[in-house]
């Protein structure tokens, strides 16, 4: 990346990007990304995918300009960038700069290699399935995190844990997987050709985790985005984390909803309450569906108690559209950015998922 941009751009004088709340300074190379100068000078800079499709290195540039390598909005919200969030591994530094970044919990597992094999595949909906994989040592995670998957010689996939860590590592790990038409992993996967298949699995990844405090919870989950949130809520629940947790899940129709009963199990054991909420995007008129309809995003308000909206943090995972028009409508409702936490789920098309 650096060689290219040097011919692109040429050389130019090292620019001076102060990064908070680390409080480090890095020279930045005119034909560097920020995110390339952090890592070349030892910063724990988070990021994966270096391409901006994971949105990992976001950051805030509160002093300072950049350029753009690829169009920040590809990846972050409106709201982001109007409050000033930049993507590391796209930003070309024009002059000194000061950034702000989401510090990493300090019990974050750093990511390692592991081999395993597929152990079990188990079908959630016609497309979406749930994959065990058996390692060959446990791996230690935080409930929230993904792992890059690597089988058969094709290129690495991300997938988000399924289930909650336990103590000392799990050596058996699940993942919800959906199928990507003309995805070169998920079409063997669903045609059975990777049954008992080697696995490389390289993690645990991301920064996607429940923060604390005492804050009232917000899930919103679409489609396979349910499992890093199942993980979280799990691993709250054997945490006997006492919080207020109002869950969103938005599917098609009613054939597209599971684990559904899992879910409620967790809210019966809940401290001090759970409210579970399925909503149906496409469940046909007649079918007798009582319960709510349309976009998963079109019912947060009313999920919310107004008044305390603002007091809520929001945790949230699935495809780019639930995830960009949730932020505006938490946003909306008076939640700050700094409050709001996604994986944004994208395809093999965009290098990840």
């Amino acid at each position: 990346m650096a060689s290219l941009l040097k011919k692109l751009f040429g050389r130019s004088e090292p620019r001076v990007a102060k990064i908070n709340p680390l409080g480090v300074e890095v020279t930045v190379d005119g034909s560097q990304t920020l995110l390339e100068a952090a890592l070349s000078q030892g910063v724990a800079f988070p990021h994966n995918c270096t391409v901006g499709t994971c949105g990992s290195c976001k950051c805030r540039l509160t002093e300072g300009r950049v350029s753009a390598i690829t169009d920040f909005g590809y990846t972050l919200s409106k709201q982001e960038l109007d409050a000033g969030y930049i993507l590391a591994c796209q930003a070309l530094v024009k002059g000194p700069i000061t950034v702000e970044i989401e510090s990493a919990g300090s019990d974050l597992p750093a990511p390692a290699q592991f081999s395993g094999r597929i152990a079990s595949v188990e079908d959630l909906t016609h497309d979406i399935k749930a994959v065990t994989i058996t390692l060959d040592r446990p791996m230690e995670f935080v409930a929230g995190q993904y792992a890059d998957l690597t089988v058969a010689g094709l290129p690495a996939r991300s997938y988000s844990f399924a289930t909650a860590p336990e103590r000392g590592g799990r050596q058996d790990i699940s993942f919800f997987i959906r199928k990507v038409p003309g995805g070169q992993f998920t079409e063997k996967l669903f045609s059975g050709a990777l049954d008992g298949a080697e696995v490389a699995v390289n993690g645990p990844h991301g920064h996607f985790y429940l923060r604390g405090g005492e804050a009232p919870i917000v899930c919103i989950a679409g489609g396979s985005g349910l499992a890093p949130l199942l993980s979280l809520l799990q691993h709250a629940r054997k945490n006997r984390v006492r919080r207020r947790c109002v869950m969103l899940f938005g599917a098609r129709t009613q054939a597209d909803l599971y684990k559904v009963e899992q879910i409620e199990e967790i809210a019966r054991d809940w401290l001090p309450s759970l409210r579970f909420i399925p909503v149906l995007s496409h469940e046909p008129a007649d079918s007798g569906w009582t319960g709510l309809r349309g976009l998963v995003t079109e019912h947060v308000a009313a999920a919310l108690p107004e008044g305390e909206r603002a007091e809520f943090q929001g945790y949230m995972c699935g495809p780019p559209g639930m995830i960009d028009a949730a932020i505006a409508e938490l946003t909306r409702l008076g939640l700050p950015l700094a409050s709001i936490h996604y994986d944004k789920f994208t395809d093999a098309s965009t290098g990840k998922r």
